[in-house]
């Protein structure tokens, strides 16, 4: 089958590409589910023979799969125990304008991100900023995209922030038998950052205005708590618009059961029972003044969630302290820290199954097997050298070149893979060209970590894709300016603080 070679391709190739932009063009022009869209597209891949059964299945056993399930039932917790609450009111603040909201946004996340795995910062921030957006009254797709970006961009400013530098400094001293510097890409790093941010805000207008399909039912999650209705109560056999109970100061009632969890409607007319359970959402202060005025009984979650809230958050510090010093893979820390919030009762099973979004982690499953194509069937090593072929002698068109078709290469497969395939190339093609290779390497590491243009580009923008209510196009956007203008940002400050020296 591979003995059919047309433009350079094998059948297999060919078979993958026309998959690839098939599946692009589905989610473009149509409104199908994304995650329905990719099991197709690994399901042709299956079929046709490009992968086997053990390749087409890889991406649901995707170690980065996993973890982001898992970060999901730890980020349950965090948000049941009120620690996002918290981190919204003390931290982010409330900034005046949608300019300074992003700066509050965008800066202390890349901050963690050049420390700590850019895919763990982004899960515990997806709740907090749809908490924060909110209060701002700003749409969260608005401030979401800046999430996953500022994520992305801080990873590059350090050597440990994100996979794809640790690959190609270890690759460069294997090569030359010199260590890179931990801070080599800091001044670069933060000088893009800088210009993303600028960036972001003067292209804010092309930010999608979505509403998360799920953002009705997240208004009586993130906020809710339990009150229960004592058999001594003085209210029973009222109407809950006669007790004042449909909407309250700093909330409202938005669930109601009566005796073993039987739920009945919201109701100005429904009768008040002894036993009965009414959530409220809102801020957690005001609505436990209820207590007082009309003798309602905190639930043991209400009661607890001081204790509750000091064990997430302990839960949360060990687990990002444990993985970052490399006491235990990121994996397994999440593991112990989800097991860890089910324990103390930081959530319940129900709360932790809920928060675990099934699309998402299928759409990801599904670019990570389409990734696996993708370097398999040789197209990106194939596109590269190609490229590399028409660019002449000009070192500076040779580096713009690689790193341009670096960043548009993890628009479709992951970083680190992206890190590893160009690493050669970039490194004899300084060689050849007589150059050390020490540049040229600094800025591929910064376009291999800035892919903006799609949803499957980094993990991170898929953690924000279904919080945001986002289309595939609502990324291209955006994405593509940002994609060139963090291209001319890191070609340019490279050649600033490393200039392009002779090999001796």
């Amino acid at each position: 089958m591979e003995t059919f070679v047309f433009l350079g391709f094998g059948v297999d190739a060919w078979i993958t590409i026309v998959t690839v932009l098939s599946m692009f063009s589905v989610l473009l022009f149509t409104k199908l589910r994304a995650d329905l869209v990719f099991l197709a597209a690994v399901g042709v891949l299956y079929v046709t023979g490009v992968l086997d059964a053990k390749e087409a299945f890889s991406g649901f056993s995707s170690a980065s799969v996993v973890v982001i399930g898992v970060l999901f039932v730890v980020v349950a917790g965090l948000t049941q125990t009120g620690v996002l609450q918290w981190i919204v009111k003390n931290l982010l603040g409330q900034p005046k304008s949608y300019s300074r909201a992003v700066t509050r946004l965008m800066l202390p996340v890349a901050l963690l991100s050049s420390f700590l795995s850019n895919t763990t910062v982004v899960a515990l921030f997806v709740g907090v900023v749809k908490m924060w957006s909110k209060k701002l009254g700003i749409s969260p797709s608005k401030l979401l995209i800046p999430l996953s970006y500022a994520s992305g961009m801080g990873g590059v400013c350090t050597l440990i922030g994100t996979p794809p530098n640790l690959i190609i400094s270890g690759l460069y001293e294997n090569n030359t038998g010199e260590a890179m510097n931990v801070m080599a890409t800091t001044i670069p790093g933060l000088f893009c950052l800088a210009i993303g941010v600028l960036s972001i805000i003067a292209m804010r207008r092309l930010l999608p205005d979505r509403k998360a399909p799920e953002s009705d039912f997240e208004d009586t999650v993130e906020y809710t708590m339990e009150l229960l209705v004592p058999s001594d109560n003085k209210l029973i056999g009222e109407t809950l618009g006669y007790a004042g109970l449909m909407d309250v100061k700093g909330g409202r009632l938005v669930k109601m059961y009566h005796f073993d969890r039987v739920p009945v409607p919201i109701n100005a007319n429904e009768f008040i029972m002894g036993g009965d359970h009414l959530v409220f959402a809102g801020h957690i202060k005001d609505i436990l003044e209820l207590t007082k005025s009309h003798g309602l009984v905190a639930g043991e979650e209400v009661i607890n969630v001081g204790i509750k809230t000091f064990l997430s958050t302990v839960i949360m510090i060990a687990m990002v302290a444990l993985s970052a010093f490399g006491v235990m893979s990121l994996l397994q820390c999440a593991f112990i820290a989800a097991a860890a919030m089910l324990v103390c009762n930081c959530c319940n099973a129900n709360q932790a199954m809920k928060a675990i979004n099934w699309d998402i982690l299928m759409v990801f499953a599904g670019s990570v097997v389409l990734g696996l194509a993708i370097q398999k069937t040789g197209i990106a090593e194939r596109l590269a050298f190609g490229i590399l072929d028409t660019c002449g002698t000009n070192p500076l068109v040779v580096m713009t070149a690689i790193c341009f078709v670096g960043t548009f290469v993890t628009e479709f497969i992951s970083n680190t893979a992206a890190g590893a395939i160009f690493f050669p190339i970039m490194y004899e093609a300084a060689e050849k060209l007589g150059y050390e290779p020490y540049p040229f390497l600094i800025a591929l590491m910064i376009s291999v970590s800035s892919s903006f243009a799609t949803p499957i580009g980094s993990p991170t923008h898929m953690l924000v894709y279904g919080p945001g209510g986002y289309r595939f196009s609502d990324f291209m956007r955006v994405g593509l300016l940002m994609n060139i203008i963090i291209l001319a940002a890191n070609i340019l400050i490279v050649n600033l603080i490393y200039p392009l020296t002779p090999l001796q």
